[in-house]
């Protein structure tokens, strides 16, 4: 079989992803919505759980694809047989899509409503992985989950990022198993949540020059996206992932629902943002890299739940009008 599934692990591709969440009404089918990606140049998406009309569509269109376990779905795949379905269902039956990652649940917290999943990740990463192994993908698609900032209990100076107390007990083991088989750690960051209205220039990427300097190793921020980064992989670092990379598998500004929420700050940021990931300057503890990043998210979604600004992610409308002029190519 020839399985087109994606080979590159050197994690310095300069391409900008977007995330497809379909939590919203007047949506356009899944077919038009691959059709928008290739219409923009847009060569990565991320989805949070297995469509099979959005992968009936990816066939044959070589779009990097980020694939999803939903929380809900993570405590039954902690049956090694029932992940040898799920990857036959939804891997091995679609080989002419280009899978890359696997994100086993997405944003799974000891401290909040999500706590319920905990012990579920890692068993279910483990299976997920013995599945991909057995079918000869491992070299393939990288299996991982998704993180992000609220797990940190330290993010200030970067250099001394750490997992919060009670979630190090839940993070070392799944950081060692991602160390182990070579794959990324996937995080959300945005800096958006981190109180921008202190400082817009330094969360926008608009600041003329430093705004931090880490009093621990004299390193030099100018945007707090670089900042949480590499709060991130401190904390990491100090669980036994130093070398484990990570790839920002959501970042995002809304343009409306909230305090700096404006079209204009969004379009800000996304132009910004993409034109920083993709270059070669890295972050400050990582230079010299392109940052794999996916955009948060494709559409604004009306159906989402928690705050307003949650609805207006999105940098097209539900009618396929791009809220900015982003350039992806």
């Amino acid at each position: 079989m020839n399985h087109a599934y994606s080979n590159d692990f050197s994690f310095t591709d300069a391409q900008v992803g977007v995330c497809y969440g379909r939590v919203g009404d007047g949506l356009p089918s899944q077919q038009d919505v691959v059709n928008l990606y290739r219409r923009n140049g847009i060569t990565r998406m991320r989805i949070y759980g297995p469509d099979q009309a959005t992968l009936q569509a990816l066939k044959g269109t070589n779009i990097e694809l980020m694939i999803g376990v939903p929380n809900d779905a993570l405590q039954s795949l902690n049956d090694q047989g029932v992940a040898n379905t799920w990857v036959r269902n939804n891997i091995q039956n679609y080989p002419d899509v280009n899978f890359k990652y696997i994100a086993v649940g997405n944003e799974v917290d000891p401290n909040n409503g999500d706590s319920r999943f905990v012990n579920f990740v890692l068993p279910a990463m483990r299976n997920v992985q013995n599945a991909i192994n057995a079918a000869g993908l491992r070299n393939q698609i990288k299996v991982s989950t998704a993180t992000y900032t609220g797990l940190l209990g330290v993010s200030y100076p970067p250099s001394n990022g750490a997992f919060r107390n009670n979630v190090q007990g839940f993070m070392e083991p799944i950081i060692r198993f991602l160390a182990g088989n070579n794959s990324p750690m996937l995080a959300n960051i945005y800096p958006y949540f981190a109180n921008p209205i202190s400082n817009l220039p330094y969360a926008l990427f608009t600041a003329p020059g430093t705004v931090v300097t880490d009093p621990n190793n004299g390193l030099q921020y100018s945007n707090i996206f670089d900042a949480m980064l590499d709060a991130h992989y401190a904390a990491q670092a100090r669980l036994g992932g130093g070398n484990v990379q990570i790839v920002v598998s959501e970042s995002g500004w809304p343009s409306a629902g909230g305090n700096a929420a404006t079209v204009e700050n969004a379009g800000t940021y996304y132009r910004n943002l993409i034109r920083h990931v993709r270059g070669t300057t890295g972050t400050p503890a990582k230079p010299g890299r392109s940052i794999e990043t996916y955009l948060f998210a494709m559409f604004d979604e009306n159906r989402k739940p928690g705050e307003e600004s949650e609805k207006h992610f999105g940098i097209f409308s539900p009618g396929q009008q791009p809220k900015y002029q982003l350039s992806f190519n």
